[in-house]
């Protein structure tokens, strides 16, 4: 028997909290408890052998008969996620793996009334050790397997004995934390999101010029795009500008990338500084030395005509698709070097890349690890002196590949990133930074400061078949990703035939909230909902996630079970419910598919306790009894503890339901507050709720925005007062108990209206 505290293998079982979660171990495979003394549900899954190979394949032992969520790289870039019960079903390049080792079904309560045993949930976190990365799979036998690769086959040397981080307990949300938190601990290469100063931009509207654009994205492209939204009312106060700003050009002997709304990937930096399009006057093949003439220009006019915020650019954490071309004059220092991606065979088996076969076709040039701060800091330097807040930087995993004769994958990432991160800091004082094409744990582990990750493959105005397996890659990959950074789940078009379904599910999402429409193309109507007056967004406080009873249901696939995406507000909940069934990625076609061009229409329901962390937001006399506000239905439900209400949805549809604790004051009035029921994440508008602090039977709030106020009352108000002095007309219902004021739009920015009620 080798015992991890409440994990052991024993009899050939690996038993965790008494629950035998994998059978048939291997005999070489042996558990090491976590250090600390708190940490009794937590151990490292090592395995003896010779220790000696680049890429090593270890089987642990049989997964059968239990249902299991992971989140895997479907293509080189991006994650998504796969339910199953058995070993045969996690695929390659599975990087998280939660198991439900007793029924979850009732949240950890059956034990109350002996209808059940409480729930437990295990993580397998697959991590670094030395310069090898783990990684897990299933054969066909049902086993769960380790692979473990350097990326170098020069590097052939490992320890075996931390590989997989094991942790269980009964809330799955708290296991994921502390196990993260364990590997953190452990690594000490990488910092959890809530270390991490987020940025700013966040909490703002914004534009991203990708969709919009594409590649031939020019500064009057952006003037007009700001435009555009600003005269509609709704101003960004921040832009992406994305990838077609930078001088890039094909070595003569480059075989081109010809595609529709896409970079032509054989391309090269080729200086660090903006090409013609950003230039005053600018004309190709010709270079304005002069710096008022180059970038700073533009950003300088649109930060002070469109009273913009940040304004952040696009680039490749390699300078570009293709690299930075070796040999040109202004960019010798950072000796660059042709090179030739080397993708795992785990990566091989799964979807093909277009990106990935160009620029294994054409190289990419190098940047000298040695000399790559040097790159960053002279890249980074240059667009801060220009205005420029914050970078985009794309396809990082595009590292992984080309780790041979640099000791590794996993030793090139760290490089690389420490690089990245030490010049952000230096020349991005408010860490501007969005990860993205980043969904590796080789950049995971190593990321210390990074705190904004981009959650899924992109949004696909054109394919029908992506639009519910957003949503779904989104949620649950931010299960897993959401311990390292801020998930941003991308950029929409406002005027799409899914476009409110999108919205929705960023107002829930605790993400950013950026549209990439192309100029005169927005639905305002929509953007409302989303945005309030000064261009502020109303952003939940946690990266939204799947609620529990979601986590093993596959909500593209099985036909029957709905989406609900959960987050918190200062004093309220939020969940989010999505019809996405229809479409999922195929592991046979390697590619996303609709499997179903009708799927019909799905009963679910909402509870309060769907809002895992409710109580934290609820006072401590909290009973569990609940308002449940329904944003397109306008319904207001009362909800006591433990109850439920229905939700129905046809395929693809979608509702917002606000759920805030019900407060019993000194005088028996039930009082919740709901917010700007206009907005998706009404109670987002909600910064200060105190109760009876002055008097009995009074609440005072302050809040954001304008529009329609509303709050349930089991009693109709005495009177509302705002500002101190001036009394507010309200509208009060007698069956329901919904009561709303108007809020007028407030002439500052970041404005609190103070309003207090008396019952």
């Amino acid at each position: 028997m080798t015992v991890g505290a409440g994990i052991t293998v024993s009899n050939g079982n690996l038993v965790v909290l008494g629950n035998s979660i994998l059978s048939d171990v291997h005999d070489n495979i042996f558990i090491t408890p976590a250090a600390g003394d708190s940490l009794t549900d937590v151990a490292f899954i090592g395995v003896q052998s010779d220790r000696v190979g680049s890429r090593r394949v270890f089987p642990v032992g049989k997964l059968q008969g239990l249902r299991f969520m992971c989140v895997f790289r479907f293509k080189m870039w991006w994650m998504t996620q796969r339910m199953g019960s058995c070993g045969q079903d996690i695929p390659f390049e599975t990087q998280f793996l939660i198991v439900e080792g007793q029924n979850g079904s009732h949240f950890g309560e059956g034990s109350e009334d002996g209808a059940g045993l409480s729930a437990m949930y295990v993580v397998f976190l697959p991590i670094l050790e030395g310069d090898f990365r783990a990684v897990l799979q299933g054969n066909e036998n049902d086993e769960l397997e380790i692979c473990l690769e350097s990326g170098d086959p020069a590097v052939d040397g490992f320890e075996g004995s931390h590989l997989v981080l094991v942790a269980a307990g009964s809330n799955p949300f708290d296991v994921i934390t502390n196990a993260v938190k364990t590997v953190e601990k452990h690594l000490q290469t990488f910092s959890h999101r809530e270390k991490k100063k987020m940025p700013d931009m966040l909490n703002w509207f914004g534009w991203c010029t990708w969709d919009a654009f594409y590649t031939d994205v020019t500064a009057e492209g952006v003037r007009q795009g700001l435009e555009s939204l600003e005269k509609g009312g709704i101003p960004p106060k921040f832009v992406i500008i994305d990838d077609g700003w930078q001088s890039v050009g094909m070595d003569p002997t480059g075989i081109e990338f010809i595609a529709d709304n896409t970079a032509n990937f054989a391309s090269r930096l080729t200086h660090i500084k903006e090409n013609h399009k950003f230039q005053k006057n600018g004309k190709e093949g010709h270079r304005a030395e002069d710096p008022a003439m180059g970038l700073g220009h533009v950003v300088a006019e649109i930060k002070e005509k469109h009273y913009l915020k940040y304004v952040y650019v696009w680039h490749a954490i390699t300078g570009y698709w293709g690299g930075v071309r070796p040999g040109i004059t202004e960019m010798e220092h950072y000796e660059s070097k042709m090179a030739y991606p080397i993708s795992s065979p785990g990566v091989n088996s799964n979807e093909p890349c277009d990106a990935l076969t160009s620029i294994t076709t054409n190289g990419l040039g190098l940047v000298n690890p040695e000399n790559v701060f040097s790159f960053y800091n002279e890249l980074h330097s240059y667009l801060a002196s220009a205005g420029i807040d914050g970078v985009k930087v794309d396809v990082q995993n595009i590292l992984e590949t080309l780790g041979a004769g640099h000791g590794g994958r996993v030793k090139l990432a760290q490089k690389y990133h420490k690089a990245l991160e030490a010049s952000i800091s230096r020349n991005f004082p408010d860490n501007g930074i969005i990860s993205c094409m980043s969904h590796n744990t080789d950049g995971l582990y190593s990321a210390k400061r990074s705190a904004v990750i981009r959650a899924s493959d992109d949004f696909w105005p054109r394919d029908p078949a992506s639009h519910t397996i957003h949503i779904a890659s989104v949620a649950y990959n931010t299960i897993f990703l959401g311990e390292f950074m801020q998930p941003d789940w991308d950029m929409f078009h406002s005027l799409h035939p899914m476009a409110e379904y999108h919205g929705a599910a960023r107002a829930v999402g605790g993400c950013a909230i950026y549209v990439s429409d192309k100029p005169g193309h927005h639905d305002f109507n929509l953007l409302k909902k989303l945005v309030l007056s000064d261009g502020s967004i109303l952003r939940a406080k946690l990266p939204g996630r799947p609620t529990r009873d979601c986590l093993f249901s596959d909500p593209a696939r099985d036909g029957r079970s709905l989406l609900k995406i959960w987050n918190l507000n200062d004093f309220s909940g939020v969940v989010g419910v999505f019809n996405c069934q229809g479409a999922g990625w195929c592991r046979v076609g390697k590619k996303n598919l609709i499997h179903d061009e009708q799927p019909g229409t799905i009963t679910g329901v909402i509870k309060a306790k769907d809002v895992d962390y409710l109580p934290r937001v609820a006072d401590d006399e909290w009973n569990g009894d609940a308002i449940v506000y329904s944003h397109l239905g306008g319904e207001v439900v009362y909800l006591p503890k433990n109850a439920s209400v229905p939700i129905t949805l046809k395929s693809r549809e979608y509702e917002v339901f606000t759920v805030v604790p019900v407060k019993t004051l000194s005088n028996g009035t039930t009082f919740a507050p709901i917010g700007l029921l206009k907005m998706f994440n009404s109670g987002g508008a909600i910064k200060e709720l105190k109760y009876e602090l002055e008097r009995n039977a009074t609440v005072g709030m302050k809040v954001r925005g304008s529009g329609t106020f509303g709050f349930y009352s089991s009693s109709r108000p005495k009177r509302i007062v705002i500002v101190d002095t001036e009394e507010m007309k309200f509208e009060y219902e007698e069956g329901s108990g919904l009561t709303t004021i108007e809020l007028r739009t407030p002439e500052e920015e970041m404005y609190l209206w103070n309003i207090t009620i008396e019952l």
